[in-house]
């Protein structure tokens, strides 16, 4: 069933709120697409790429410090996912198609999918968010972990606050060997249809996979001096590395203490707007620290993303303090946690309610 959204629950916020914000561009004079910060960022994490790799290529390292590069890769490797893919696949990063196509082809050769990730994420994810059955971002591990008061926990998930963090360093490894696929073949995503592809599309995923089985599977066991136990533990450290990395920062966005999980109606209506809806589903954190604006691609300012993913995320922290000041004005919910480790805590505690509920 499709879910409609009430669009006369506070309309006035939302129209306020892009008001605000494309003034802020106005009278500012600046673009809503990548800046040179976006630019530095973007050859910083792509030379990182290019350079851990060609380390433990180079084969003139002890396994060590080769472990050490290949947990740095796999980092790197979220952060590039993070801070260019994410807004080159959303169309924010430039206002040139040809530009965010050929920086979302980087999504591909690190592993994940582009076009899947335009569905799941883009299409689904930011439409329904946190709506149980429609979001399937809060299916990270069906039958292990439940995000949401709406699902009846089995025995195990009692745990899950404590075994979930382990699961969520397989994200990447899940990624390239599994969830392309499975989404790509699935006939709905949520309730979304899904049965339709283009021929290119099928083409994309099967040549970009091998392309990163090849780089990061076949090429290492041919030119380093390794065993094959040894590269194993090498590729597992990379993408626990990674996963851990993507799966932290993505959940403390939607699964934290106070944020809703609505259900809709018989009929599939949502008793609230659309964007008032992503203020009640969504958390942003450590919108002050330099560090966590850096690194996590403005996954931090989650309700700006929201609300705005067509404008790239160096500008977030700019704008958050024009959406919370709307939200306040119009009696909204502005959700987030001062500090990374304090949304952390928020999701360790909204795990353990939910796996006791």
């Amino acid at each position: 069933m499709k879910v409609k959204f009430d669009s006369q629950n506070n309309p006035g916020f939302h129209a306020a709120v892009r008001k605000e914000v494309d003034n802020y561009f106005k009278q500012n004079a600046i673009g809503k697409n990548a800046n040179a910060e976006m630019v530095l960022k973007t050859v910083l994490f792509l030379s990182l790429l290019i350079g851990f790799y060609a380390l433990i290529i180079s084969n003139a390292f002890d396994v060590y410090t080769m472990l050490v590069f290949a947990i740095l890769l796999g980092m790197v490797q979220a952060f590039i996912g993070f801070n260019v893919c994410h807004d080159a696949i959303h169309g924010s990063y430039s206002s040139n198609r040809k530009v965010n196509k050929i920086l979302s082809y980087v999504f591909n050769v690190i592993g994940a999918n582009a076009y899947v990730w335009d569905i799941t994420h883009n299409k689904v994810h930011h439409t329904y968010t946190n709506i149980p059955g429609h979001d399937e971002d809060l299916e990270v591990a069906p039958g292990l972990i439940c995000m949401s008061p709406t699902e009846k926990p089995k025995a195990i998930m009692r745990f899950q606050h404590i075994y979930a963090f382990f699961l969520y360093s397989l994200t990447s490894l899940s990624w390239v060997l599994r969830k392309d696929f499975k989404k790509f073949f699935q006939k709905k995503i949520g309730e979304t249809d899904n049965s339709k592809h283009a021929g290119i599309e099928y083409f994309n995923l099967f040549f970009f996979k091998l392309l990163y089985y090849t780089l990061f599977i076949v090429i290492p066991l041919i030119v380093l001096d390794i065993t094959w136990w040894q590269f194993i533990i090498g590729f597992l450290a990379m993408h626990l590395a990674e996963g851990l990395v993507l799966g932290l920062v993505f959940q403390l966005a939607h699964v934290v203490e106070g944020i809703s999980f609505p259900e809709p109606s018989s009929e599939g209506k949502i008793e609230e707007s659309w964007a008032i809806h992503q203020m009640n589903t969504t958390a942003d954190f450590a919108r002050k620290s330099t560090l966590a604006k850096f690194f996590c691609g403005g996954l931090n300012f989650q309700i700006e993303h929201h609300l705005f993913p067509n404008i790239c995320h160096v500008h977030y922290p700019a704008i958050s303090h024009i959406v919370k000041a709307t939200a306040i004005a119009h009696n909204v919910p502005y959700h987030e946690n001062e500090t990374f480790f304090g949304a952390l805590q928020s999701h360790y505690r909204a795990l353990k309610h939910f796996g006791r509920q």
